[in-house]
């Protein structure tokens, strides 16, 4: 016979401040990109060409699809992230909602983009990536 699970008052109340404390940072990460689009668009372009993840026939085209990435992010209701990331919200136990919400841009959207060549690399490899370069410019 399946065990029944109540959750008490107080083990109701600890898994509300969870949800709303992951909420919170989801938030507030996705608030912090408007002032820093431009360098974090920049970064994430630059190592996706220098890790070979990326290939492409001009660099200032991938920062611009990136920023704009980044642009439609910052201004997104709850709806169209989790939509966005949907397919891979497994690739990594823990993941940052805009690297994997940049992740899932680079690999079902800017491959079919006119300057890009090609893009190389699993998945997870290209989350690494990007996710690096997320951790130094905004809140986990």
């Amino acid at each position: 016979m399946a065990k029944i699970f109540r959750p008490s008052s107080r083990e109701a109340k600890i898994l509300s401040k969870i949800e709303s404390s992951k909420e919170y940072a989801r938030k507030k990460a996705i608030s912090a990109i408007q002032d820093l689009i431009e360098p974090l668009s920049n970064a994430i372009a630059m190592k996706l060409v220098e890790n070979k993840l990326v290939e492409t026939d001009n660099k200032n085209s991938l920062e611009e699809q990136i920023n704009n990435c980044l642009d439609k992010l910052s201004h997104a209701d709850d709806f169209d992230v989790d939509y966005q990331m949907a397919p891979f919200r497994h690739l990594v136990p823990h993941p940052h909602t805009v690297s994997l919400y940049l992740t899932a841009f680079v690999i079902e959207q800017l491959i079919n983009h006119r300057d890009i060549i090609d893009i190389f690399g699993s998945d997870e490899d290209i989350y690494n990536c990007i996710n690096f370069q997320i951790t130094k410019f905004l809140p986990s």
